[in-house]
């Protein structure tokens, strides 16, 4: 077997069962990685210097298809239903002896990283991949170990990733021919059946999910940045609600851009890179992440090019609108060196609202941050995804990150109720979505506005402000704020039409009630009372 780059000097492939490979590239560098990845035919390179890729069919995850296995040592722990569903040791055993027999005689790429930047907490991981390009996105996106630690680095967990090895569906008990399988007790994951590099990020989020819990310290799917102040705050948000856009500010340092923890020394970063959405990129409205997109090192899935030039339209969106670029976080400028920050001042939760009926921003009660963090809320909008109708798709997510959660949602929301009691954070809903109408017949909150609010939230203005309650939701809204116009801040005056404000957001407050029932046995009265329900 050839080797190549730094492997660990124990530890090997053999006892991971990998056997007879034609070759083995371990630790490859970045450039490395390009050339591997240009000469097998997996990706081009573009005008900039970024890497492009196309994922084929698979632009996005693929939740259905993940797997726990039910084994004795997890099982009183995972919150089995839709989300978290089992799979038997036998079924698994299966899938992964078909892995590696499956890559005897072929390439493998290696990286050996640490997820979690405090030390304390860090998860070494392998990461173990068919392509050149899918090792050089694991390499992107954890935090590289320095190279004395390669000489004793004993990975905790594996991630075996092989996109083209496809299941068979309700034959090997799957529900496609995709496959992302957890075995906590074997402490492996294994993916195949998809290109979509995300997978690999949100297979070590969700082992982070299940194990620090257990720690004391609450994982978070959201985004963290520092003021000059040493302020701390984290951004909360499903995909499209602009957690990464917002929290790569130019005047406030990053920590990262979407997955975070909370433990009793601050709020640390879990990985060495961001992976940002790139559909409509504007490098007036998003300088920094607009500039990772013409740089060696960046990876960009599904963008379409000109195939003669290599010029990108990042407005294209005939791929998918899913169209992403994966870059080290030290690409961009005002980047936390170490990944740490104390404890958060603001938290913000972020919902893009395409019924255009939520306050574009409103200050929380604990009581009901605990509502809105269980509830999760965001709205897709029609025509961007394959599947949804002619009208806005209300999604409840718990946590903002439900597919990544293998404990109960009650574990992590009474953590964040803890420790924002705790730590006297204030919190902040924050509506990205609709203004003057929904989505089709209003517009795109303006991001020069979204930017002033959380601004004028961060720096303490609006908590100088006066408030009024909103009659649907209860949600205490500024009268005003510096740089936004005050009509906007109520959503009913941007309607021209204030008869269906009123049913819309009638609508969905009923949307909201029916979603929390899952709770309200699990919660406080307080939090209950904290709900949507319409102001007294």
């Amino acid at each position: 077997m050839q080797i190549t780059g730094t492997p660990a000097s124990k530890h090997g492939l053999d006892t991971h069962g990998l056997l007879n490979l034609k070759a083995a590239h371990w630790n490859l560098a970045t450039a490395a990685l390009y050339e591997a990845a240009i000469r097998r035919g997996e990706a081009v390179l573009g005008a900039g210097g970024a890497l492009i890729t196309n994922t084929g069919k698979h632009t996005g995850r693929a939740p259905k298809d993940k797997f726990f296995v039910d084994e004795p040592g997890s099982r009183g722990d995972i919150n089995w239903g839709e989300v978290n569903k089992p799979i038997d040791q036998e079924r698994f055993d299966i899938m992964l002896g078909r892995a590696l027999a499956y890559l005897q005689n072929r390439e493998v790429f290696v990286q050996d990283c640490f997820a979690g930047a405090d030390p304390a907490y860090r998860l070494p991981v392998r990461v173990i991949t068919e392509t050149a390009w899918h090792n050089l996105f694991a390499r992107n996106m954890f935090i590289q170990p320095k190279r004395e630690e390669l000489a004793h680095f004993e990975p905790q967990f594996t991630i075996m990733n092989v996109p083209n090895l496809m299941g068979r569906g309700a034959a090997d008990g799957l529900a496609s021919e995709t496959f992302i399988l957890v075995d906590m007790a074997k402490r492996i994951v294994l993916i195949g059946g998809t290109s979509y590099a995300g997978e690999i990020k949100k297979s070590v989020f969700t082992l982070l999910n299940y194990l620090l819990p257990a720690r004391g310290v609450l994982p978070m799917h959201c985004s963290a940045n520092i003021g000059q102040r040493g302020d701390v705050a984290i951004f909360f948000g499903l995909s499209g609600t602009g957690k990464t856009t917002l929290s790569a500010d130019s005047t406030r340092t990053l920590i990262g851009d979407d997955e975070h923890g909370w433990s009793d020394n601050g709020v640390f970063n879990f990985e060495g890179g961001c992976y940002a959405k790139v559909i409509r990129l504007s490098r007036e409205a998003e300088p920094e992440i607009y500039a990772t997109t013409e740089r060696f090192g960046t990876i960009l899935e599904n963008v379409v090019f000109d195939p003669e030039t290599r010029h990108l339209d990042l407005n294209d969106a005939s791929l998918t609108e899913n169209t992403r670029a994966s870059y080290p976080i030290e690409f961009i400028p005002n980047m936390s060196l170490d990944g740490t920050g104390g404890h958060p001042d603001n938290v913000v939760m972020l919902t893009a609202d395409a019924f255009g009926v939520l306050p574009p921003i409103s200050q929380l009660t604990p009581e009901q941050a605990m509502y809105h963090f269980l509830s999760g809320y965001t709205a897709r909008v029609a025509g961007t995804e394959k599947g949804l109708g002619s009208e806005p798709q209300a999604t409840f997510s718990t946590c903002f990150g439900a597919p990544f959660m293998p404990r109960h949602p009650i574990i992590y929301a009474e953590m964040l109720r803890d420790r924002i009691a705790k730590h006297g954070a204030k919190c902040w809903l924050v509506n990205t979505g609709w203004s003057g109408g929904k989505a089709g017949v209003g517009e795109r909150m303006k991001i020069a506005y979204t930017r002033a609010m959380v601004a004028a939230a961060l720096n303490g203005t609006l908590a100088q402000a006066g408030v009024r309650q909103d009659p649907n939701f209860g949600l205490l809204v500024p009268e005003n704020c510096p740089d936004v116009p005050t009509d906007v801040l109520d959503p009913r005056q941007t309607w021209a039409d204030k008869g269906a404000y009123d049913s819309t957001a009638h609508d969905l407050r009923g949307r909201f009630e029916a979603n929390f029932k899952q709770f309200e046995s699990h919660v406080p009265e307080k939090v209950r009372a904290a709900g949507v329900r319409a102001a007294a």
